[in-house]
């Protein structure tokens, strides 16, 4: 695959070849420090879940609806207080209603554009439409097509 930041694990997984567990017991380490601590770790997994993912993508959609539909809750509540008597301050209600439900369209539209962001990224990685395990016949259908006879018609063998 031509892409320049490869997540190996990931591709393995990708390719959909069938996989299974190995399981041994591994000693503890006898000397040293490993090489690769958590901060490593925590890039790798972040790498992995962006390279083979729209999950991140798809949570702020929908933690932008969330947003909007708490500012329309929370906008019908504010309204009510100012409506009802409620002990308010003077443009507080359409601050709140106002701020918060742009901050969850935000969010909303930031969600939208990043999955189109997100097919791009999926389209310039250039990784194959499919994977070929295994070839069968293409040798013989090679081999009859080079020694097949010319037609009658004067037309050459196909080559």
């Amino acid at each position: 695959m031509p892409e320049r930041d490869r997540f190996v694990r990931g591709m393995f997984a990708w390719l959909g070849f069938r996989q299974t567990e190995v399981g041994f017991h591994r000693p503890a380490r006898a000397a040293g420090e490993t090489k690769y601590p958590f901060w490593k770790m925590l890039r790798l997994a972040v790498n992995g879940v962006l390279g083979f993912s729209d999950a991140p993508l798809r949570l702020a959609i929908w933690l932008g609806l969330a947003v909007s539909a708490f500012a329309v809750v929370y906008g019908a509540y504010a309204i009510g207080l100012r409506i009802f008597g409620g002990d308010v301050v003077t443009g507080w209600t359409s601050i709140i209603v106002v701020v918060s439900l742009l901050c969850g369209v935000n969010m909303l539209m930031t969600g939208i554009v990043g999955l189109y962001v997100g097919r791009i990224h999926a389209e310039v990685k250039r990784r194959p439409l499919y994977v070929v395990g295994k070839r069968v016949g293409f040798d013989r259908e090679r081999a009859s097509a080079m020694h097949e006879p010319a037609r009658a018609h004067g037309t050459a063998s196909r080559a």
